[in-house]
């Protein structure tokens, strides 16, 4: 059992650290976008850009298969980061600014 408990241990290390990585991507992602957000607000362009999403969705799809990750949890993965950038670029086009609240 020892050995188990172990092995288990490592595996969710790794994992945590995955994670850590996967937030600090997001960050950095959500940092571009409100940088595309606020250069939409500016320029009086829609906060949504459907062709780039079925476009973004698309590749992701194919990504994930390469991966042998489940293509439809990628697409629901970026369809729920894309809604979140479409709020976003509305705060930003209403308001100027993004309201970060903590839960």
């Amino acid at each position: 059992m020892g050995d188990a408990q172990t092995e288990l241990a490592s595996l969710r290390l790794s994992i945590d650290n995955i994670d850590a990585a996967l937030i600090h991507m997001l960050a950095e992602r959500f940092k571009y976008t409100q940088q595309v957000g606020r250069l939409k607000a500016t320029n009086g362009m829609p906060p949504s850009d459907p062709e780039r999403e079925r476009v973004q969705i698309a590749h992701l799809r194919s990504l994930a298969e390469a991966a042998q990750l489940d293509p439809a949890f990628a697409e629901k993965f970026l369809n729920f980061i894309v809604a979140e950038v479409i709020h976003h670029h509305e705060q930003i086009a209403s308001t100027g600014a993004i309201s970060v609240q903590p839960e």
